[in-house]
């Protein structure tokens, strides 16, 4: 037997009958690209249908702990990582909202640069340029009420790290944010408690289903349909989220087409599942791996205190390639990031309050890949090059500089090969730090590419209408049809993309 739901509700993992639902748009996912998406073709009068693998979580039940949340919250309990000649941990969310759930809520608007990168190497000119994104983003920060960090919520070690740019004749910034009345908790990497942070679960789903459209959570997509050439629905099984047992299966039929915002870890693999074929499907696959130096003061610098982000600088982004940024991290993460064990890892842990982490994010220029197994998981390469490592040695030697002109003891880079502790007169040894990615502590947070889009059909899988090729009906609206990186924070990029790509399709 076949169930059909109600139009405006929120369904979650169930068994028995198997679900049909019939939409003007499915959306599979509900992150950035996803959400905005699907409630501007709402907003224009379209039904929706967004289909979300992972769980809805209201923000009064994100777990307390780190812990938690990577075991509600996270892929896998972020356990996903890319390989290569070494090993760098993933971070990705899996609930309703995405991974804007889960991090800093940092909002910075597309580079004009990149901008004019596409345009001129990549054919986006006509659909994507300054005036269209721009207007996209005056909305969302509009309506996700962007605004610069308050400094009297942004912790002792955001501030420390502005007067420590300043002192260096740098340009620094308080981190604009999507956050309404943010009191500085140290909740926005686990979920804010508060509901500070305006994300998707939050507003956009909600109006969604108060227009009549339909959420399915728990629900990861199998396949997109494809017949004769045309993108017809989606298949999926209900999977519940703790036990991870296989549910009801469900059924999508989407009469005027099928939006893909798997995310950069999902698009690929979900259309190479859908037995979709092209020679760039899965390539092109980026990121902006960061690498933090903590250092250690006589002072308390309570990093409990304030946003987990909220003080910025892009002074070297054009010149070196790097984005320098403060981060706080919960007591459980600040555990991994630091070098030792025993009572060696005990003493440094017992320094907590005295710790603050800064951190320079690289804009890569390696292109590494992304596939579906065979068993049905997914597999990341990625390989920085030297010359990125190069830009993280002198983003790093430029945070240890930064951490000592502001009086700190010492400092921990957490480079294999060199000295655990640096203490002032020992910075210049950090030149000598190799330029081998597996001696180096970093994640990749910020994930790009798999559905490349351009207008070269041989080098694109997604036109520059966010047209799957060789598809109809098939739109990719994620962080993987993104042809660069940013050298900036995506999330806002990714939503003007899909807001200008989705008012196009509901005018169409």
């Amino acid at each position: 037997m076949t169930a059909t739901p109600p139009c405006g509700s929120h369904l979650s993992y169930a068994e028995g009958a198997a679900l049909a639902l019939d939409a003007d748009w499915v959306v599979v996912g509900s992150g950035a690209g996803g959400a905005a998406a699907a409630i501007t073709l709402a907003r224009a009068g379209h039904s929706v249908v967004v289909v979300e693998a992972g769980p809805w979580r209201d923000p009064e039940d994100y777990p307390h702990t780190m812990y938690g949340t990577m075991r509600d919250m996270f892929l896998n309990w972020g356990s996903l990582v890319a390989t290569g000649d070494s090993i760098i941990p993933v971070v990705q969310a899996r609930l309703v909202g995405g991974t804007p759930v889960i991090n800093s809520a940092i909002v910075v608007r597309t580079p004009g640069d990149v901008l004019a990168q596409w345009r001129d190497e990549h054919g986006l000119g006509a659909v994507f340029h300054e005036e269209s994104i721009g207007r996209a983003q005056d909305a969302i920060e509009a309506e996700l009420q962007v605004q610069p960090t308050d400094r009297g919520v942004m912790g002792p070690t955001a501030t420390f790290m502005l007067d420590a740019l300043q002192r260096f004749g740098m340009e620094a910034h308080p981190t604009d944010r999507n956050v309404a009345n943010c009191k500085g908790a140290m909740q926005c990497l686990q979920g804010c408690r508060n509901r500070s942070k305006q994300t998707a679960n939050v507003l956009w789903l909600r109006e969604l289903i108060a227009r009549g459209g339909t959420v399915l959570s728990c629900a990861p997509v199998d396949r997109v349909r494809l017949v004769a050439g045309s993108a017809e629905g989606v298949d999926g099984r209900f999977e519940h989220p703790v036990t991870k047992t296989r549910g009801a299966a469900f059924g999508v039929r989407a009469r005027r087409g099928v939006i893909v915002a798997a995310s950069a870890t999902g698009s690929a693999p979900l259309l190479q599942a859908s037995g979709y074929r092209h020679p760039w499907l899965g390539r092109g696959w980026r990121g902006h791996p960061g690498a933090g130096v903590v250092g250690v003061y006589d002072r308390p610098m309570d990093m409990h205190v304030g946003p987990s982000q909220a003080a910025a600088s892009l002074h070297l982004r054009a010149t070196g390639g790097v984005k320098l940024e403060h981060l706080s991290l919960p007591l459980e993460l600040f555990a991994a990031r630091i070098s030792g064990a025993g009572r060696d890892l005990m003493r440094r842990l017992e320094e907590y309050r005295h710790c603050a982490m800064w951190v320079s994010a690289v804009r890569c220029d390696a292109e590494g890949s992304i596939r579906r197994t065979w068993w049905g998981g997914t597999a990341l390469h990625y390989v920085p090059s030297r010359r990125d490592l190069a830009r993280v040695r002198e983003g790093t030697k430029t945070i240890m500089r930064m951490h000592f002109a502001m009086g700190a003891r010492k400092v921990y880079p957490g480079v294999v090969g060199m000295p655990t502790e640096f203490t002032p007169d020992m910075v210049d040894q950090i030149d000598r730090a190799p330029l081998d990615n597996r001696c180096w502590t970093w994640v990749l947070s910020h994930l790009f590419g798999g559905c490349v889009l351009g207008a070269d059909p041989a080098r694109s899988v997604v036109a520059p209408d966010l047209a799957v090729r060789g598809v109809k009906r098939l739109h990719v609206v994620d962080a993987s049809a993104l042809p660069t990186t940013l050298g900036v924070n995506p999330q806002h990029t990714i939503m003007a993309v899909a807001i200008v790509t989705a008012r196009r399709l509901a005018g169409a």
